[in-house]
């Protein structure tokens, strides 16, 4: 294995924490080019300190100020540098490798389509980028010659057991006849609506499996996460809603499977961790350490599975629907989603009124043909304007 150079935009989320943890592992291979952060700057400060990479990317001017202090003690040769062109840059550096795209949210979609238009090794985790502009980014990275392999540990499962690099066309003349994305049905499995009305946001970010940021263990809680993880998945793989099932698998153990013509299901199994697809998709190809403990299946005993609650977790439905009807309407979902779990994440709304506000914002704004990123951009700024009015009436 040749020496890397690798890019990590947003290296202080859970991602980004992971894949240094990787790295650390194999420090004779990878080389840290660029490292970013939105708002926990001590901690990117930390993470310059010990991995010395060549830029820092921050927002804005406040930010920058406060990391050069931060780093003022410690001389490095390193360039603080601001905004979203800057995120793009990196992502595009020519020098770069590998690009790991693990910023949460819409945040990520420039420097990430950025990542692909330039030909790299794209690490996705950012699946806002293939929810809110799916062809666009599958049909940048085909046209670029840019490889993309997922870090969702349910698509990185796919990947793995899917022939080949299956990514764009996972159904032809493979044999493949189905995609089974599991999930852990997240802290809320098996509630009724009345007991969903009255959760609390302290039991919401408790996942019973994963460690993850806010944003996403909330997604996870009312399975709007394993909807846009369908949406990821038909980009992905080239699949249609109908070619995918969701599976509630509480263990967290077997992350995807794949049904073939002949019969035979293939399944990827592992600890809840994220360091394993990380550690995947870095050496893919190839296979390295990624510090895991290995599975025991005798001390687990058992592995269950069951459908979905379709009635109690609307989510999971809107992201079928927005799916099937194409254009602006997933961007639309997305954008109203964020909207919503930010504000139950402030304590404005509760748990139940997330579906509402991606509902209402759904019914409220026109879905468009989206054949290039302005229009996105604008179907997302239009939605979450609507989503703000939705989430504003609720609170009054």
């Amino acid at each position: 294995m040749t020496d890397r150079l690798v890019t990590i935009l947003g290296s202080t989320g859970s991602i980004g924490e992971s894949t240094l943890e990787v790295l650390a592992l194999h420090r004779d291979h990878y080389k840290v080019y660029a490292l970013t952060a939105y708002s926990s700057l001590q901690r990117l400060a930390e993470q310059c300190i010990e991995w010395q990479p060549s830029v820092a990317v921050v927002p804005d001017e406040k930010a920058a100020a406060t990391l050069a202090e931060y780093l003022k003690p410690h001389p490095l040769n390193l360039r603080i540098a601001i905004g979203e062109h800057a995120l793009a840059m990196v992502a595009a550096e020519e020098s770069v490798d590998t690009v790991v795209a693990a910023i949460v949210g819409a945040a990520g979609l420039l420097p990430t389509l950025a990542a692909a238009n330039s030909g790299k090794k794209l690490l996705l985790a950012n699946k806002e980028a293939l929810v809110m502009s799916g062809d666009l980014l599958m049909k940048t990275a085909a046209q670029s010659g840019a490889t993309v392999v997922p870090l969702d540990s349910e698509h990185n499962a796919m990947f793995q057991s899917l022939p080949g690099n299956c990514i764009g066309d996972a159904f032809g003349n493979t044999g493949v006849v189905k995609l089974h994305l599991t999930g852990s049905g997240g802290p809320f499995r098996g509630y009724s609506q009345e007991a969903l009305s009255s959760v609390t946001l302290e039991q919401a970010l408790v996942h019973p499996n994963w460690s993850m940021g806010p944003k996403i263990t909330v997604d996870s809680a009312t399975l709007m996460n394993k909807g846009l993880e369908v949406i990821e998945a038909c980009h992905l793989f080239g699949a249609t809603g109908d070619q995918i099932e969701v599976i509630i698998h509480p263990q967290s153990i077997v992350h995807s499977l794949i049904s073939y013509a002949d019969g035979s299901v293939l399944a990827q199994m592992g600890n809840p961790d994220m360091r394993t697809p990380i550690a995947h998709a870095l050496a893919w190809p190839e296979r390295m350490g990624s510090g895991v403990k290995p599975l025991d299946l005798v001390s687990l005993a058992k592995l269950e599975f069951e459908a979905p609650d379709w009635d109690n977790f609307p989510c999971l439905q809107l992201a079928f629907d927005a799916f099937a009807e194409g254009g602006t309407a997933c961007t639309i979902l997305n954008a109203a989603n964020e909207v919503a779990v930010e504000a139950f994440l402030k304590e404005k709304i509760g748990f139940t009124a997330i579906p509402e506000v991606v509902i209402n914002t759904r019914a409220g704004v026109l879905t468009e043909t989206a054949d290039d990123l302005e229009t996105i951009l604008n179907a997302d700024a239009t939605a979450r304007q609507f989503a703000h009015t939705i989430v504003h009436r609720l609170i009054n």
